[in-house]
């Protein structure tokens, strides 16, 4: 296997689906020759041409409802939004045309193989327009797929996976990790079943759940934990909508206890959904409160982005004090 970031596991999936399938195309703002602000899509125009792989004007809204046109029309396009910041001016094509579109028609017309690419998250000191998590908002809308990867094994797989889908996906890439984050990965092409988390690490007394590039966090508490002999079963969700509830509910019936972090701000973050549910599924199992470990709820700060982020160390209290309960 070659060894890849995940911008180049990215751009390997994307080189793999377009010479897979003619219908699928590429574009959003720089994503042509220069090969996005990330270089996510470089050399795919100089591979496939200008009709494949091109430049949208400066405008998410102009470039989701090109991408519902397209799809509606039997193209699979993979729409870059440069980040996910600024994937609002989109949101009411996104929310109200494709999500619907299978729906308001009786499934005579969808736009099923249309994915909306988006770098997300913290931790580059972007400042509150560059280090959103917006994954909340949209899992909110039944007819979309929400996908976070955490290394680039599961970018490349969950990336193909996406433009396979018979359904629309946003794929919600964790910047933070374009280039830091390097591992083994097929150069053949493969997929990742979408809806379905993973447990990544077996444990027995504490399951904690993340996603994306919390996941690197999450490992550095539990294994700060297991220095105090705490067994930690470490679940990466990979899938907000759908998300893989019977999972997550398998763990926490046998340890009991439950940690949920993630990068957005607390209220109205997925946790809290999460925690609902795995409460109602798991009641009378549970030996602690369900803990979140989350974003606080202000701007994303550039000065203090140290303190506001759900750090390792936030985390490791969190399983403390579900431990102690």
């Amino acid at each position: 296997m070659a060894k890849m970031n995940m911008l180049q596991a990215i751009n390997n999936a994307l080189d793999l689906a377009m010479a897979k399938d003619d219908s699928v195309v590429c574009f959003g703002e720089d994503v042509g020759h220069f090969g996005g602000v990330f270089r996510a899509t470089s050399k795919l125009q100089e591979k496939y041409g200008k009709a494949r792989c091109f430049n949208t004007p400066l405008t998410e809204q102009g470039i989701a409802g090109f991408a519902n046109g397209m799809a509606a029309q039997g193209m699979k396009p993979v729409a870059e939004i440069q980040f996910a910041d600024y994937i609002f001016p989109a949101f009411d094509q996104i929310v109200n045309e494709t999500a619907k579109f299978r729906y308001r028609s009786g499934d005579e017309f969808n736009v099923g193989g249309l994915v909306f690419r988006s770098p997300y998250g913290g931790g580059i000191a972007g400042g509150h327009y560059h280090s959103q998590s917006p994954e909340a908002y949209f899992a909110h809308t039944p007819g979309l797929k929400v996908v976070i990867p955490r290394d680039p094994y599961q970018a490349k797989g969950l990336l193909l996976a996406s433009i396979a889908s018979q359904d629309p996906v946003i794929f919600f890439e964790p910047k933070k990790l374009y280039r830091a984050s390097i591992g083994e990965v097929p150069e053949e092409y493969y997929e990742i079943e979408l809806g379905k988390a993973e447990v990544v690490q077996q444990g027995t007394d504490i399951t904690v759940l993340a996603w994306g590039a919390q996941m690197e966090t999450v490992q550095k508490a539990v294994e700060m934990a297991a220095k105090d002999g705490i067994s930690c079963e470490v679940i990466d969700l990979r899938s907000i909508l759908p998300w893989d509830a019977d999972t997550v509910a398998q763990s926490v019936l046998k340890t009991g206890r439950l940690v949920i972090n993630h990068e957005a701000p607390l209220t109205g973050g997925f946790a809290g959904e999460i925690a609902a549910t795995i409460q109602k599924m798991c009641f009378l199992h549970l030996e602690s409160p369900i803990e979140r470990v989350c974003g606080l709820d202000t701007p994303y700060p550039l000065s203090l982005e140290k303190e506001y982020v759900a750090d390792h160390l936030k985390t490791y209290e969190a399983i403390k004090r579900a431990i102690n309960f």
